[in-house]
């Protein structure tokens, strides 16, 4: 029986030593471990802290009402982060603000604007409830000043009531539809984020999200994966493979797809007086994935030695970016 992820990982989030994902060049068995190299930043995300609205039952970051393990993400250092962008020259064209749910920091807005301004595109990952619909005037005129440049991407677990709410909880349906809704008569062409949890095909949960959308009188094309990403799961306790170097060639995948080939994540870690960069958005916590400090730091490969790196984007194809 395969030992649990979570049994073999110490306090800081690494595996202990003989485990799998535990050295950042040899897997278990010997072999050379996959490795990714940053080939030109395209997106920043920007976790905007980990406080959510909601406590969802498999949350890989455990985002909660009391979770502040991420503090909110301040305007003034996202600045000295684009600031940097347009100095070296990045490529990057895109910046994600993700959580916790990004509507709960007050900075948002600001940040939203300072990116924008800037001739950058914006995706924020939201849950489309109470924070964001206080944030509804703000959002209007951003709409307004930058148009499609704003984007927003709503998680709707599921197309029915009952899958939705059996991972977020009970009487969150209805304000994350009515979140989609205003979005949409808004003129926002909302996107939405769903869960592949349940074993459904892909075609089916496409048919489903089409049709609940329909009845709604919402035009969200569900057969393009940019406006619904159905997202592989992550479960830390599954017993995954490790990727080796060799992988690249048998599974036939292309290291620059692969989300560390174009991203970086900046985090501010509670009690911190500044932020510093991740590797990818799905590994806030494992300290063996933090790049430093500025992005010029943060240019380096990385090591695929985490559960997440084999699930959700090697044999998964997620990613988290804008498409």
């Amino acid at each position: 029986m395969p030992e649990s992820h979570k049994d073999v990982r110490s306090a800081h989030g690494a595996p202990r030593p003989g485990a799998k994902f535990s050295d950042p060049d040899i897997t278990l068995d010997g072999t050379a471990r996959a490795r990714v190299s940053l080939r030109g930043l395209k997106t920043l995300w920007v976790n905007t802290g980990t406080l959510c609205n909601v406590t969802c039952e498999h949350c890989y970051i455990e985002s909660s009402p009391t979770n502040d393990r991420l503090a909110y993400f301040r305007r003034c250092d996202l600045i000295t982060y684009l600031d940097e962008i347009a100095a070296d020259g990045l490529a990057t064209g895109e910046v994600g603000f993700t959580g916790g749910e990004p509507f709960m920091n007050p900075d948002l807005a600001a940040m939203l604007g300072d990116v924008l301004a800037r001739g950058l595109s914006a995706l924020v990952l939201t849950n489309a409830m109470a924070p964001m619909h206080q944030k509804k005037a703000a959002l209007i005129e951003l709409r307004r000043e930058f148009g499609d440049a704003l984007r927003i991407r709503v998680s709707l677990d599921h197309y029915t009531r009952a899958r939705h709410e059996e991972e977020r909880g009970a009487g969150t349906w209805e304000p994350a539809l009515a979140g989609i809704q205003w979005l949409w008569d808004s003129g926002f062409d909302p996107r939405i984020a769903g869960r592949t949890m349940w074993g459904e095909g892909t075609a089916r949960l496409r048919a489903g999200y089409r049709d609940l959308f329909r009845r709604h009188g919402i035009g969200i094309d569900t057969g393009d994966p940019e406006y619904l990403v159905l997202f592989p799961e992550m479960n830390e306790a599954e017993d995954v493979p490790e990727i080796t170097a060799a992988c690249w060639d048998i599974l036939g995948v292309d290291p620059g797809d692969v989300m560390c080939a174009s991203s970086r994540m900046v985090v501010l870690r509670k009690g911190a007086q500044a932020p510093v960069v991740m590797a990818c958005t799905l590994i806030p916590y494992d300290s063996r994935f933090e790049l430093g400090a500025t992005l010029a730091h943060a240019d380096q490969s990385v090591s695929l030695n985490h559960p997440h790196c084999a699930k959700f984007c090697v044999l998964g194809g997620g990613s988290c970016s804008g498409g």
